[in-house]
Order: structure tokens, then C-alpha cells, then sequence
């Protein structure tokens, strides 16, 4: 039985980043600008209250880092996730946290002394307004993009598509799959953790750090069917690994999969009934275990390793 894909349209992904780049070049241009009557450190830290006294400094480096880094994360991840109903609310985060930095940059300009830097709530408020206005700019530019149509798409590999295997032959299959996404959340961690080196707050490096590896390594994975069953593993390593043995398979088919509408994101993704290893939208290895317990793994020609795995089955069940 297939499933309802939507396929975003490149034209809504760029829309979706199009504002937190423009937020970017406003943000770095008014930096060059400002850059000669600005502190080095900046306060970027207020105490709470209607005039926040400055209570945290950044030096303009790693400021400059920071925000770039932030805007850029902000806009791969409404990139990434971006639907055609809420692209109105890309352009409202790109305008409310763009406001912000050119707001904090603008109250450290001919600062002698970062330390007495105030913050106004009012920057919020205005903040706020910016964002509302981007909202409706984001609304209108929906009409640029078709409405999402649900394609059913159908299954490209049923469990009864065997590839011809004698009783003596020995074959086996693999492929390796990437996921862009989780490379640069992976990378992003790992930039924060230079940050925070640069910044000597050592203490607060550990998690980004730990965290950074475990997306990088689980980013590409090695699948591969044999007379043991289907092995998913990392492709740096071999552990973690999920396997799922030849005598627990009843079928495998391939067929397409939503990585958000199935399995609510990427990663390794357990659902009632199915278990997914789902690094991007699309072609899927579907594997039917005893019980009726699904596991899918996104990869490439899952047709030819799903009958591959279902004439394994079958020369099984005659031995």
C-alpha cells in the first residue's frame, strides 16, 4: 500500500532561508559599519528590568560568529522543515531575531565602556513589530509557491518481487546513505564548541561536543543485506548497529516514505508498530518482521535489496 508524499518545491525552501539572509547581510553590514565605534568586548547580556544594565560581554569575534551562525542555523533548519502553510513563520523569526542583533548592536554603538551599556525593553517591542510585519510579508510571498498537492506514491518494491537465487549462490547487497541535515547540525555543534573555546568557557564545551559526534557519526550510514539478515551501522564505525536476522524477516518491500509526516523528523525514529532509520525523505528499504513490526531504512535501489532479502526468506523457508 503506498503512502501521501509531498514533495517540497526548491522555490518554498528558498523562499524560507531568504529572510534570515537578508537579516545576515543587514546584521554584518551594520557591524563593518558600526565596527570602529563599537566596544571590544560588546555587551550582549542584560540584566532583567525596563533599562537592563549590561551584565555579559561577547568580543566582537565571536559576536560576529555567533549571530552569523545563528542566523545561518536558523535559516537550514526552516529550510529543512519549511511547509507551505507556516512560511510565514520563517519570515517571523527571521525579522524578530534579526531586529534583535541590529537593535544590540545599535545600543553598544560609542560605548566608551561596555559595562555601562543599557538594553531598553523596548527593543523587544520593537522587536515584535518587526516580526508581525514579516509575517505578512511571509504570508503574501505564499502565493509564489502552488499549493501542496499529496502525490500517492506508489509501492516501488512489493513482497512478492524475488530476485533468482539458486539454492548454492551466495549474494549480498550494501549501500551507503547520507543525511545533509544531520551533517550540519553535527557541524554546528562543533562550531559552537570553537566558539566557546575561543570564548575559554571550557566548562560549557562537553555537550556540544559530544553531541556534534554522535550526529556526524550517525550522518552516514552502511546498509547491507545478507544471508544474515539486513545490518544498518554507522559508515565511521561499527557500532551502533541494527540488524534485524534472516529468520525473523517475513518480507521486505521498498517504497516511499515522509521523514515528518511518518516518523516526525531523522534519526533513528521508533513509532507504534514501525521503527524507522530515516535520513531523508524518499526511497525506503520496508522490512516486515514476525509480529507485523515494520523497520524502515532510507536508502538508495531499496528495491533490488528488498527482493534480494525476500528470495533469502524464501530459500530459507525450503531448507
Amino acid at each position: 500500500m503506498g503512502v501521501s508524499v509531498n514533495r517540497v518545491p526548491p522555490r518554498l525552501r528558498a523562499l524560507a532561508a531568504l529572510p534570515f539572509l537578508l537579516a545576515l547581510a543587514l546584521h554584518l553590514t551594520l557591524l563593518g559599519v558600526r565596527s570602529d565605534r563599537l566596544p571590544d568586548p560588546m555587551a550582549t547580556h542584560f540584566s532583567p528590568g525596563f533599562e537592563g544594565r549590561a551584565d555579559g560581554w561577547t568580543g566582537l569575534t565571536a559576536f560576529l560568529l555567533v549571530s552569523s551562525g545563528l542566523l545561518l542555523a536558523l535559516g537550514a533548519g526552516w529550510a529543512f522543515l519549511i511547509r507551505r502553510s507556516v512560511l510565514w513563520g520563517a519570515w517571523g523569526t527571521a525579522g524578530f531575531v534579526g531586529a534583535l542583533l541590529v537593535l544590540l548592536v545599535q545600543d553598544n554603538v560609542d560605548a566608551a565602556d561596555a559595562r555601562q551599556v543599557a538594553s531598553s525593553m523596548l527593543n523587544i517591542v520593537l522587536a515584535a513589530a518587526v516580526a508581525q510585519g514579516a509575517v505578512l510579508l511571509g504570508r503574501a510571498l505564499t502565493r509564489l509557491v502552488p499549493k501542496e498537492v499529496p502525490a500517492r506514491a506508489g509501492v516501488l518494491s512489493p513482497e512478492d518481487v524475488r530476485l533468482p537465487l539458486g539454492a548454492s549462490e551466495v549474494a549480498s547487497w550494501s549501500r551507503t546513505v547520507g543525511s545533509r541535515a544531520l551533517t550540519v547540525l553535527g557541524v554546528g555543534s562543533w562550531a559552537g564548541v570553537l566558539i566557546l573555546a575561543y570564548e575559554g568557557q571550557w566548562l560549557f564545551a562537553p555537550g556540544p561536543a559530544l553531541l556534534g559526534l554522535l550526529l556526524l557519526v550517525s550522518a552516514r550510514i552502511r546498509v547491507t543485506v545478507d544471508r544474515r539478515g539486513l545490518t544498518v551501522r554507522p559508515a565511521l564505525s561499527p557500532w551502533p548497529r541494527l540488524t534485524v536476522p534472516l529468520d525473523g524477516v517475513e518480507g521486505a518491500s521498498a517504497r516511499e516514505i515522509d521523514a515528518l509526516a511518518e516518523y516526525g523528523g531523522w534519526g533513528y525514529r521508533v513509532r507504534a508498530h514501525r521503527t524507522g532509520v530515516v535520513l531523508r525523505s524518499g526511497e525506503a528499504l520496508v522490512v516486515r518482521r514476525d509480529g507485523g513490526r515494520e523497520v524502515a531504512v532510507t536508502v538508495p535501489d531499496a528495491a533490488t535489496a528488498s527482493a534480494l532479502l525476500n528470495a533469502l526468506v524464501e530459500r530459507r523457508g525450503r531448507l
